[in-house]
């Protein structure tokens, strides 16, 4: 009787434990994106920093996977970010360059966001921080599948207090719908998201939640709070990131406390290279050409760290190709929701992130746009064939404390660089490889049908015009 009695709870726990494993099982992932403002490749510890330290994010990149290879859509704020939230093309969606305040254009109510493809599957959606598709009411967070937002919706030199105009009007600070503060004090912002961050996991530990968060540094003006002042040998701009590595152990360090680790995708990485005329109080590109505002490698190489731990591969490096655009559909796979329905340009990228042997880059090719419809130049595995095109370049020694040097403007003749031996892209070998460069002009053709380009007067036809309104 009582070898029965031990078989029969033995049976019930065997039973408990196996659909406890399956709920486990089926648990949907959270997901948290960490986006910088104007870092460049190089300012992240594992990816060369110098005179500063990110021990955070290197024992992400160590505990996770770094990304080698990573582009953004487009080296200017508004235009990578909707990229980002969208997994298209800038072109495609009509959000070009970096919107002003009160610029009547914003993010169409048709385009689908992360946040509004995660709710079809129940997750808690926020965004902390920078917005910049649009601050009309008609825009903001709230009307695009966020649950709630604290942040501010462009970037912080659009204020009074610009070093080079006055025609910016107060700067708010926002909370979900409501402005709760003008020209708030910077030095605070970092902190600020940070803390709201980590309550919002804390809220929402026991449902999959979706955590945008937007630092608006290190875009200038340069703020930290005075923990972190004058606490590197890089200066104001070091101590700024490395407020922002501590931010990313804050938030990484609550996931652990709570036992959400496991079921947590973590993305860091940042919208564009860095603003080069502002010297001191700019990052930098490391190997890469140019910076922020150009389509050189140094414009949209971004550092990329992904972190999962059990899911991917601990202190690994892909160096595969793959950008921003792909975040969207992968989230998509791994939540188990469906893509819009009209055309999105990214691509699901989890074999990648997951180091599954063998994977490969689904990019086939991948075009660079300034700013506008200006195909400047076309990527394909390892080449890349700029069009010529007039981008700008420091004329002179870059400013310095916050106040710009100045940029002229040349131009490059039709060029094509070996990425693989030449990242730096400093020797054209066009006339080595004529037949490169009449398959890279094959591929330039497809993206002007689509997308356009004014350089040559196509008007692309996959094109959905932004939303507009009057204020």
């Amino acid at each position: 009787m009582f070898l029965r009695f031990v078989a029969f709870w033995l049976l019930v726990g065997m039973l408990i434990g196996a659909v406890g494993a399956q709920a486990e099982q089926k648990r949907l992932p959270n997901f948290v994106i960490i986006f910088t403002d104007d870092q460049g490749f190089a300012d992240v510890g594992c990816f060369g920093a110098q005179g500063f330290e990110t021990p955070h994010l290197d024992r992400m990149a160590r505990e996770g996977r770094r990304f080698t290879n990573f582009v953004v859509a487009a080296a200017v704020c508004s235009a990578s970010r909707v990229a980002l939230l969208t997994g298209c093309y800038p072109q495609r969606v009509g959000i070009l360059g970096a919107l002003p305040p009160r610029s009547g254009v914003g993010i169409h109510s048709r385009e689908v966001l992360i946040p509004e493809l995660l709710k079809q599957r129940g997750y808690a959606t926020c965004i902390v921080g920078k917005w910049h598709l649009g601050d009309h009411p008609k825009f903001l967070p709230l009307q695009h599948g966020f649950d709630e937002y604290f942040g501010l919706p462009f970037s912080n030199d659009m204020w009074p207090h610009h070093p080079q105009t006055n025609v910016f009007p107060p700067l708010p600070l926002i909370h979900n719908n409501r402005v709760v503060a003008v020209n708030p004090d910077q030095h605070y912002l970092t902190t600020w998201y940070t803390e709201y961050a980590v309550d919002f996991i804390r809220r929402h530990r026991d449902r999959p939640f979706f955590l945008y968060v937007a630092h608006n540094m290190p875009h200038v003006p340069l703020f930290v709070s005075e923990k972190f002042r004058g606490k590197t040998k890089r200066g104001l701009y070091g101590d700024v990131i490395m407020e922002i590595d501590w931010s990313v152990g804050q938030i990484l360090n609550t996931l652990r406390e709570l036992d959400l680790d496991k079921h947590t995708l973590v993305i860091f990485t940042s919208d564009n290279g860095p603003w080069l005329s502002y010297g001191n109080h700019a990052g930098s590109a490391g190997p890469f050409r140019e910076g922020k505002g150009t389509t050189w490698e140094g414009g949209h190489r971004e550092p990329c760290i992904m972190w999962w731990p059990g899911r991917i591969p601990a202190g690994t490096v892909c160096e595969e190709f793959c950008c921003t655009m792909d975040i969207l559909p992968t989230l998509a796979y791994l939540a188990g929701a469906e893509l819009p329905k009209h055309k999105i340009d990214g691509h699901n990228i989890w074999p990648l992130i997951s180091g599954q042997p063998g994977a490969k880059s689904p990019w086939k090719a991948f075009y660079y746009y300034y700013y506008g419809y200006e195909l400047q130049a076309v990527r394909s595995g390892r080449w890349k064939l700029h069009f010529p095109h007039r981008y700008r370049t420091l004329d002179g020694p870059p400013g310095r404390d916050g106040l710009p040097g100045r940029y002229k403007i040349v131009r490059t003749e039709l060029a094509l660089y070996d990425l693989k031996t030449d990242p730096g892209e400093r020797h054209n070998v066009a006339d080595q490889y004529p037949e490169v460069v009449r398959r890279l002009q094959k591929l330039a053709q497809i993206a002007r049908r689509d997308l356009g380009d004014t350089l040559t007067g196509h008007k692309g036809k996959g094109v959905r015009p932004p939303e507009r309104v009057e204020w």
